[in-house]
């Protein structure tokens, strides 16, 4: 069908003029109709322009289309792509973590583009002026809705549908792979038979022959690496000595680097034309590469392509390889996942991955699926070719993923506990009868009733769902009046952070430890030992969240290193998690430990900024303020008598250093040694200046002793006032008064000017030492002190 006669008034949005047979035959459910639609079609055969149907009749009807896109890479992607729609006057607009929010852009834009975890955060903040843009939804489009049976992702992406649906009931078109189960997804979904497509292999543009091949495994693992790189050119060989290109995916992105440096050695010895080292032009593209080893590589027909490349390095990858340039592309799944990018040969080299979090895993199988996809050129190609290069005790495994399929499985039951408790939190349940009818919108709810033997649920699911309310109530997250429920402060704090309830309630046990520390530094008086930054480290190494981290051979050493060899209460994964937080904090992160250690930091750092506020809302002010401390040390790597520095916008780890250096410690320093005194200290004029005007935005605080006495004699008792003032920039803070290391008063305060009442008393010791202290609890500035000491005459 010609897409000018279909949709003449959006023709310049489709970069094709026609539509084929598949894209033709879901057309009317698309256009003609207002019920939710779900297709699953084999990859490469045209499902985007589906997506962009149902986008042009919002538009056409003047609301807002979402895009729920499974990976960030995906969202920059569809930004780039759909400058067709801004072209005619409409607003995209992509909300990720890694920009800042403009709440009037995404308000006023025309088509949203999301990763299920954004969508999550902005339905559960959905009252707030900066997210309510989320409710406006008149159609939303889930691309890839088989990553419902994600184990990492899954469950996030099946509640936010679930509760966008209740918060504003949009239109859902939902776009998959092949997948058996498609009547489940529109069950969930509510799609009529009429607007539910199951395309078969017979849509794919070109047909697919997909096996698997064995390899001999042997002892050691960087060897059978080697083994899996030579069957794998094996297979590829005859396509690119056939001019065809092939596409290998491996588990890591330093695979794809050594995997290609390799490959061009091996593909040197077997005498195999390719390469473009003839091709001045492209001699010159290759030149402008960041990437060295990439710049060596590409001329020899070899490239590789991950995540951590730059974007241009990415682009050109992806073009070189589109025009024949680039033969044999070395990649991780990301690539699968996103870029339309088919190859006449597919080889799966790895089926199984290191993750940081979860040790040695299996590949997904909706990856491997997702990946053999990518075999076949519309146009080029008569046949793809697709292998998976396993074990022999997988093989039997993988020839039945190929021949029968994944059905999508709900993943909910494994966080039912969190995500109930996350609705409560947010008020969308606010008694047991809403349990029952949430539950109701979950597609873990309409797989039951299709699978229940296999959900072990059928008619006791509604006992499952009441039983895990009862925990909640048991476990202090939720409070149950009758019938009425609502949640505890416990219970949003959980939610608020997207935290295992296990971990919550640590972080809580914590907090309760620290109200009741009521002793100095030193000391609680009975004996134990007074909370300290390592008690905030091991905590969260002890999360629920690092469960599965394991701890290699060869890892272990290093861990005694950094903590020593004693016996203690965290296991030999955690303990791991432990020495990378406590050497990350001076940036000493032994070599051992580093392929891991930026995964975990990024995950203790989430966690970490958790507690902290934990703490601010359980706990006196000054344990959140050490969280705070020991965050930005974890982060920055920087030693605790500079950490004060990284408060100083601007001040990250290389400037906090620099200025540690030239002994500067603290914004205080910062003024007093001005902007001459940053330029000694290596900042230029210009950074110096601004570095100075951000700290003169943190708090300056002056403690007024008043009339204080110095002497007191036994059993009399004055009354006085003591002045905190602030002459800088506000900030909250946490006010405690002292006496021989035994707490008086304290306080919260928003901290401009406050009195603070100190009783002076005679009493038996020979002096008393009167401290004021200030803590900030969300800024990591080291406490402030200040101390008056009264003899007892």
């Amino acid at each position: 069908m010609a897409v000018e006669e279909v949709v003449a008034d959006f023709a310049d949005a489709f970069p094709f003029e026609r539509f084929n047979k598949m894209q033709s035959a879901a057309l009317p459910a698309l256009l003609n109709r207002e019920d939710n639609v779900v297709v699953s079609a084999p990859t490469a055969s045209g499902k985007t322009a589906l997506a962009e149907l149902a986008i042009c009749k919002t538009l056409a009807a003047g609301g807002t289309a979402l895009f729920l896109a499974p990976l960030r890479a995906l969202t920059n992607e569809k930004e780039s792509e759909w400058e067709r729609f801004e072209e005619m006057g409409y607003s995209v607009y992509v909300v990720t973590g890694e920009r800042d929010l403009s709440p009037r852009r995404a308000e006023r834009a025309d088509i949203l583009v999301m990763t299920p975890e954004k969508a999550d955060s902005a339905t559960r903040k959905h009252d707030t002026p900066r997210y309510s843009f989320i409710t406006d939804v008149d159609c939303c489009v889930i691309d890839e809705v088989h990553l419902l049976d994600s184990d990492r992702r899954g469950a996030v992406l099946e509640v936010t549908v679930s509760r966008l649906r209740r918060l504003c009931d949009p239109r859902v078109v939902a776009l998959s792979a092949t997948m058996p189960n498609i009547r489940d997804v529109a069950d969930w979904l509510d799609a009529p038979d009429e607007t539910t497509f199951a395309f078969g292999d017979e849509y794919r543009p070109v047909p697919l022959n997909a096996d698997v091949k064995t390899y001999s495994h042997g002892e050691n693992a960087f060897a059978d690496k080697y083994r899996r790189l030579y069957r794998a050119l094996d297979l590829a060989e005859p396509h690119i000595r056939d001019e065809g290109q092939s596409l290998v995916f491996v588990s890591s992105r330093q695979d794809t680097v050594q995997a290609a440096k390799k490959a061009r050695d091996e593909l040197t010895e077997r005498d195999i034309p390719m390469g473009a080292r003839g091709d001045y032009d492209f001699h010159t593209d290759a030149a402008e590469l960041s990437n060295d080893t990439l710049r060596q590589s590409v001329l020899d027909g070899v490239g590789f392509h991950h995540a951590g490349l730059s974007r241009e390095d990415k682009n050109r990858v992806e073009r070189w390889f589109k025009e024949g340039k680039i033969q044999l592309l070395f990649s991780t799944s990301t690539l699968a996942w996103g870029v339309n990018l088919p190859a006449r040969c597919v080889v799966i080299r790895d089926t199984k991955l290191h993750d940081p979090l979860e040790g040695e895993v299996d590949m997904s199988p909706l990856d491997v699926l997702q990946m053999l996809g990518r075999a076949g050129r519309p146009g080029y190609d008569d046949m793809g070719y697709a292998w998976v290069v396993c074990d022999r005790s997988d093989a039997d495994k993988y020839r039945r993923l190929l021949r029968d399929g994944k059905e999508i499985e709900s993943r909910l039951a494994a966080e039912l506990d969190a995500h109930l408790n996350a609705e409560i939190a947010l008020g969308t349940i606010g008694d047991v009868d809403d349990v029952m009818d949430w539950l109701e919108t979950t597609f873990y709810y309409a797989r039951a009733q299709s699978a229940p033997e296999e959900y072990d649920a059928g008619s006791d699911l509604r006992e499952r769902v009441s039983a895990t309310l009862s925990e909640l109530v048991a476990d202090g997250f939720v409070e149950q009046d009758g019938l009425r429920i609502e949640p505890t402060r416990l219970g949003h704090l959980a939610s608020k952070f997207y935290l295992r309830l296990e971990t919550a309630r640590r972080f809580a046990d914590l907090a309760e430890r620290c109200e009741a520390e009521t002793g100095a530094e030193a000391g609680t008086g009975d004996g134990s030992a007074a909370i300290d930054a390592d008690d905030l480290l091991r905590t969260v190494a002890g999360a629920t969240e690092f469960d599965s981290v394991s701890a290699r051979s060869d890892e272990q050493d290093a861990v005694n290193a950094v903590l020593g060899s004693e016996e203690d209460e965290l296991d030999a994964g955690q303990r791991k998690v432990l020495a990378i937080l406590r050497s990350g904090m001076t940036g000493t992160t032994p070599t051992e430990l580093k392929s891991d250690a930026w995964v975990i930091r990024q995950n203790a750092l989430r966690l970490l900024a958790a507690l902290r506020e934990f703490l601010d809302n359980l706990a006196p002010a000054r344990f959140a303020n050490l969280a705070c401390r020991v965050e930005a040390r974890v982060e920055h790597g920087i030693s605790a008598d500079a950490v004060g520095l990284t408060a100083i916008d601007g001040v990250g780890s290389g400037r906090a250093n620099k200025l540690a250096a030239k002994g500067l410690r603290s914004p205080a320093d910062v003024l007093k040694t001005g902007v001459s005194g940053l330029e000694s200290a290596g900042l230029s004029e210009g950074v110096a200046e601004q570095v100075v005007a951000n700290a003169r935005d943190l708090p300056v605080v002056v403690v007024d002793w008043g009339e204080f006495p110095e002497t007191i004699a036994p059993g009399d008792r004055e009354l006085c006032e003591v002045t905190v003032a602030n002459n800088g920039g506000g900030a909250r803070a946490g006010l405690r008064v002292t006496v021989n290391g035994r707490e008086m008063t304290a306080k919260p305060s928003y901290l401009g000017q406050t009195t603070l009442p100190v009783a002076v008393f005679g009493a038996d010791a020979d002096e008393l030492t009167f401290t004021v202290e200030v803590t900030f609890p969300n800024r990591p500035l080291p406490p402030v002190t200040q101390s008056r000491t009264v003899r007892i005459r």
